[in-house]
């Protein structure tokens, strides 16, 4: 069963199930297929491709190594981080290469995410839920790099395709059961089925609560994930459908001070957030000979969101907080088809995509009273005020190709394109009464060109040049227009005309795999023109969504493993220079900065370094530890090097306000005392080093000096220790 987005081991032929004390059996090279678009297809060969793929086949690795699928990349794959912004573990921005894929609206998307073909990026803001990702189906993980065109609209920095299992794949019960500190509990089962006839059936859900290590922040959420098809001769046929509902709290950013007192502590509380998810997916595929398939699917998916933030007002007084609150509603439907043929020395695919989406949004304050603890309790006396709401549209359309030529014994040439063309519709509501509709139509050919030359058993040479698009989201087109601004992040006035985003990405290295050890030098570049970042509107708290001219993202990845024996040992290191590449001015919230080409991006860091090791002491016993070493990141609001605006004539107060890099340890264990038993532990930041993950500058109105900008920071998670038990029938 092939998935463009899955990586699936084919054959691994002649290894004996002995020792690993003994010398293995002569055994053939593992044969990776994948995908060159979202949607499954025939596939083509991992080592045939211009560009390196990242990701897990099969079994993922299970909660005996990391907290979620989120904690997960960023420990295993190259050049992923986290930002912990919220301290909700399932609220986090994951970046690649310094482009986000996050559910903060307002933040710059840059990674497009699918689930089974269907991408999963909201329509308003193109946000993530990692809370709506049904974890306990997941079957494998592949991270595509680059601004791959095949994987459309959004690619910019690279795609995350999710794949779930089937009972093709699983038969029997898994459960996974753990406990551990900050009064976590989470429970993983699923089921899946075969029959003879070619009928299949699997079901996973998952339930979690903590207490949250923050306080204030309890979360829960859970998820129910159900699939059932049929598979038999050339044909194949499968149903899916995902439910899920969340409510998770996560208290932002914290004063120096304060987080320096007491990391756990929270600035204004509530900041709650209800998500619920529905989605249906139908996929099929026909066999026409050994070497032609046709793939289709069509998905219907319908979420909801209700945030309430507890802030400050502007002015401490007997109202000294008021709650900000939103409710959005997305419907999206989709189809595509994919064709794939061999024909020869040729492996092409031919696909179409189209999408639609629908928004509601709308938001609300009510002022209310500021407690002795910080939270936003509402006046009762005092009216829910409505703010700014939008309805919109968008409706897109991809036609895409691509040719895996193999030119010459050991070497192949991949050029692909596509084709898309996007319509967002909007019309806002705002202070001003209803605005006029508006619609914005951006069309953009994309096209990608590269080469993979085996220079010898085991090791490829390869360079890859790509191009894709983003276009505005309806949060960026309700904010850009200077003459009516908004308040960051989500204030709606206007939505004049911005232009989308195009990214190039230049990228070249080399692979290595061979007697136990593999290793992956790669150099990449890539330039977004007409970013699309928030500016300033004098010197407000006010601003808008503006096209930036351009900025840069370069840098070098590099990772080797090892495997001797019961020992395998594994170093990554990733250098990002990530910069603003002219010159121009940025708000930042509450700051105006005059930027100057070659200026860093802040929150992300420049060198990263993964260390791991696992010992499998006994066929039953295995430990392994890991590290994450991360240097200093910029803060948000002192990229110039400033701390405050500079009047006419005054002297510029220059400071240095970032934060400084961290190093972590993670320890975990797993014995499997009977067949189908197995019974972990892990320790998280095993020596509880104090850190933050991501830094911004603005006034602290509850200290002594309430207008002088102080830095803000995002605390990391101290140390945490978890148990659990899985079982597999």
């Amino acid at each position: 069963m092939s998935r463009a987005h899955r990586l699936l081991v084919l054959a691994l032929v002649g290894q004996q199930a002995a020792s690993a004390q003994e010398a293995p059996a002569a055994a053939m090279a593992t044969v990776e297929i994948v995908g060159v678009a979202p949607l499954g297809g025939l596939g083509v060969e991992r080592r045939l491709l211009p560009y390196g793929v990242q990701g897990t086949a099969g079994e993922l690795p299970g909660r005996d190594r990391s907290d979620s699928l989120a904690d997960q990349m960023a420990r295993d794959l190259l050049g992923v981080n986290v930002n912990e912004v919220s301290g909700s573990l399932f609220q986090n921005d994951i970046t690649y290469r310094g482009y986000r894929a996050s559910p903060v609206l307002g933040t710059a998307q840059g990674l497009s995410v699918y689930l089974d073909g269907v991408r999963v990026n909201e329509p308003f803001g193109d946000v993530i839920n990692w809370d709506m990702i049904p974890e306990a189906a997941i079957g494998s993980v592949l991270l595509v790099p680059a601004s791959n065109p095949a994987y459309g609209l959004n690619t910019l920095g690279g795609a995350l395709a999710l794949a779930t299992r089937s009972g093709l794949e699983q038969i029997g019960i898994e459960a996974d059961i753990s406990a551990g500190s900050l009064g976590r509990r989470r429970i993983d089962l699923s089921h899946g089925t075969r029959s003879a006839g070619g009928w299949h059936s699997f079901v996973a859900g998952t339930a979690f609560h903590d207490h949250g290590w923050r306080d204030h922040s309890a979360g829960k959420l859970g998820n129910l994930f159900v699939k059932v098809g049929h598979s038999a001769g050339a044909g194949s046929w499968s149903v899916s459908l995902l439910a899920g509902q969340s409510n998770l709290r996560g208290n932002g950013l914290l004063p120096d001070a304060m987080a320096a007192s007491d990391r756990r502590a929270v600035f204004t509380f509530p900041d709650q957030t209800r998500n619920r998810l529905g989605q249906l997916t139908v996929q099929g595929s026909h066999r026409f000979d050994r070497h032609t398939q046709l793939a289709l699917l069509a998905y219907a998916r319908n979420s909801r969101r209700a945030s309430v933030n507890g802030d400050l007002n502007d002015e401490v007084g007997e109202h000294g907080g008021v709650l900000n609150t939103s409710t959005t509603r997305q419907e999206s439907q989709g189809a595509s088809a994919s064709l794939s043929m061999r024909r020869g020395a040729h492996r092409i695919d031919i696909g179409a995509t189209i999408d639609r989406n629908a928004v509601a949004f709308a938001q609300f304050e009510q002022e209310g009273f500021l407690t002795m603890q910080r939270e936003v309790l509402a006046d009762p006396a005092e009216a829910i005020e409505p703010g700014s709401s939008v309805v919109g549209q968008s409706r897109s359309i991809g036609l895409y190709a691509s040719d895996t030529w193999t030119i010459a014994p050991g070497t192949h040439l991949t050029a692909s394109a596509r084709y898309n063309q996007a319509q967002v519709a909007n019309t806002l509501t705002s202070e001003r009464g209803v605005q006029p509709a508006e619609s914005f139509t951006y069309r953009r050919l994309n096209p990608a060109l590269g080469i993979a030359h085996e220079m010898g058993p085991g090791l490829t040479l390869v360079a890859n040049m790509a191009r894709n698009n983003r276009v505005p989201t309806v949060i960026e087109l309700g904010c850009a227009d200077p003459a009516q601004p908004c308040q960051l992040p989500v204030g709606l006035q206007s939505d004049p005309y911005l232009k989308q985003v195009v990214s190039s990405t230049l990228e070249a290295g080399m692979r290595l795999e061979r007697g136990g050890v593999s290793a992956v030098i790669k150099a990449f570049r890539s330039v977004n023109r007409d970013d699309i970042l928030f500016m300033s509107s004098g010197r407000t708290r006010l601003g808008y969504f503006d096209n930036f001219e351009r900025t840069r993202h370069q840098g070098v990845d590099v990772s080797l493993t090892r495997t001797t024996g019961r020992w395998t040992a594994s170093a990554a290191y990733s250098f990002l220079n990530a910069v603003y590449d002219a010159d121009g001015a940025l708000f930042t919230g509450v700051r105006t900065l005059a930027v100057k080409r070659g200026a860093l991006i802040a929150g992300l860091p420049k060198h990263t370094l993964k260390l791991g090791i696992d010992w499998n002491i006994s066929d039953r016993l295995t430990a392994g530890a890991d590290a994450q070493l991360t240097s200093r990141i910029g803060t948000q609001g002192n990229e110039d090097g400033l701390l405050e605006d500079i009047e006419e004539g005054d002297e510029p107060e220059r400071a240095d306000l970032g934060v400084r890099g961290f190093g972590l340890v993670n320890l975990r264990a797993s014995w499997k005392p009977v067949v189908g038993w197995e019974i972990y532990g892990r320790i998280n930041n095993a020596f509880d080093r104090r850190y933050a993950t991501f830094g911004a500058v603005s006034p602290n109105p509850l200290s002594q000096q309430p207008d002088a900008n102080v830095r803000f920071v995002a605390p990391g998670a101290p140390r945490s220790i978890s148990f659990g038990v899985r079982y597999r029938f």
